[in-house]
């Protein structure tokens, strides 16, 4: 048997050659040929594809008015750019995040999180021309050709080596590839995105405007997740082998400058962007339910519960998550309809963890509401193998799961009796609460003579540093105050 890997290694590297020597394109931006592994068509159908699962784990912030300026500027700045002819989609996912992204054939989102630090309709125009940058150079087609090379490669290592440990380690660079783009497809997208603002006739200076914006904001977002003990969130930071912020500055103004003189006009339309922003779901969305101290209020599911006081509470769009103060335990909470013929929380959750090794089943009385809990043996949790808490409470024709570890090897969490009490806190909302369950939202006042930024914080609802964070919203970072008869965006 050991005869034949030669012979299986020559085929395998034979047909491999074969197809990359085939697998070239003409990139419409640079008009060069390159290795690209996947056709326009299948381009398409893979951004219509991931589309679906985009959308559905992050949501669609739900604007019509809204949703509907995006498409029609980002339609705008797509037709006048290298690939005018895709049947381009432009989305606002409901997110608090700061950042915007794109898929393969014309799919570009953006996050309700980011709009808040825009302050016009050119340096919306800005994101939204980076993004498409993304995809008329077809930087994640190559990454994805960049992929395949690498798993080739991967492949080849593991028939030579006899070691299947060897090829997923290779396997792991061709996945990093696709997590985020380098230095250079950073640098392009911006230098397209300015080359379509000046083809649409906005201002090209516009994405000068957003990197210093977005620089701004990383920074008072690292010192905020510092403070908080969290990971930050920061607009394409996903790899460091993105450039920092301030090689993309010199880079995107060398690029407006160069396009400046093509530009037909000098379009910003401040007012009409602040206006159409207004009303913006600030934190969570009326979708997502609001965390106000440490109880959840959900209108839309006609529910509230409590999490454990000092717990840090992160709302996601499609979970509830909750860690102690001490990082040892956590929480997660999720809801989804039941199977059919499954009408109680006990037959729901022993169906779901069906041939688990369960432990300290008890039923649960939740305010009234229909509840069981399990101790699930040897599962996956952020600490690694552990025993793992589950609880359901069955409401409003929905299944409420529990699921909670703790550190270290207990036959229950350490926190267990904190899992159990949080699902006995959930219950319907009473007619007074469901003014609770609306979120804060961006509202716009005229500053006059003498308005000051720390005035119109004082009774603002945003946590941290409220001075601060209105000062990113309103571009005045790090000390200045609005001019009277500006208009200063506020949260209320």
């Amino acid at each position: 048997m050991m005869h034949a890997r030669p012979a299986v290694l020559i085929a395998f590297l034979a047909g491999a050659t074969a197809l990359l020597v085939t697998a070239c394109a003409t990139n419409p931006v640079s008009g060069k040929s390159e290795m690209a592994l996947m056709s326009e068509a299948e381009e398409i159908a893979t951004g219509k594809k991931l589309h679906v699962q985009v959308t559905q784990q992050m949501g669609v912030y739900d604007d019509p008015a809204l949703a509907d300026y995006v498409q029609e500027l980002g339609t705008r700045l797509a037709k006048s750019s290298h690939r005018p002819n895709l049947d381009w989609h432009f989305t606002v996912v409901d997110t608090d995040d700061v950042n915007a992204f794109a898929l393969p054939g014309g799919y570009v989102y953006i996050s309700r999180g980011i709009l808040p630090y825009l302050n016009s309709e050119a340096e919306l125009a800005a994101v939204l021309g980076h993004e498409i940058g993304h995809v008329t150079a077809r930087h994640s087609v190559q990454q994805q050709s960049q992929s395949t090379v690498a798993g080739v490669a991967a492949a080849a290592a593991a028939i030579l080596t006899g070691q299947q440990a060897v090829g997923e380690l290779a396997n792991y660079a061709g996945t990093a590839l696709i997590r985020g783009y380098g230095r250079e497809d950073e640098l392009e997208a911006d230098r397209l995105g300015a080359e379509y603002l000046a083809r649409t006739a906005y201002d090209p200076d516009a994405i000068i405007e957003v990197v210093t914006v977005l620089k701004d904001q990383e920074m008072f977002e690292r010192e905020l997740a510092r403070a908080e003990g969290r990971e930050p969130r920061i607009y394409h930071g996903v790899f460091s082998t993105h450039p920092d912020n301030d090689t993309r500055l010199k880079q995107a103004i060398a690029a407006a400058h160069k396009v400046e003189g093509a530009a037909t006009g000098q379009v910003a339309n401040r007012e009409t962007f602040l206006k159409i922003t207004e009303g913006l779901a600030i934190g969570s969305s009326r979708n997502q339910g609001m965390v106000r101290g440490n109880r959840l209020y959900h209108a839309g599911f006609q529910m509230t519960m409590a999490f454990p006081q000092g717990w840090q509470v992160v709302n996601e769009p499609q979970r509830m998550l909750a860690v102690a103060p001490d990082k040892n335990s956590y929480l997660e909470v999720t809801a989804q309809g039941a199977p059919a013929g499954v009408t109680n929380a006990r037959d729901f959750l022993t169906r779901a963890l069906a041939n688990q090794s369960l432990t300290g089943a008890q039923q649960l009385n939740a305010n009234g509401l229909d509840g069981y809990a399990v101790v699930a043996r040897g599962q996956k949790t952020p600490f690694g193998t552990g025993n793992v808490r589950y609880a359901v409470v069955n409401f409003n024709n929905l299944m409420w799961i529990f699921r909670g570890a703790s550190r270290g090897q207990t036959d229950v969490p350490a926190a267990d009796g904190l899992i159990l009490s949080t699902a006995q806190t959930l219950r319907r909302l009473k007619d007074n609460e469901f003014a609770l369950a609306e979120p804060y939202k961006l509202r716009l006042v005229r500053a006059r003579e003498g308005t000051r930024i720390e005035d119109l914080a004082k009774d603002s609802p945003l946590k941290g540093n409220a001075v601060q964070q209105l000062r990113l919203m309103n571009d005045l970072y790090p000390d200045r105050q609005p001019k009277a008869g500006d208009w200063v965006k506020v949260v209320r």
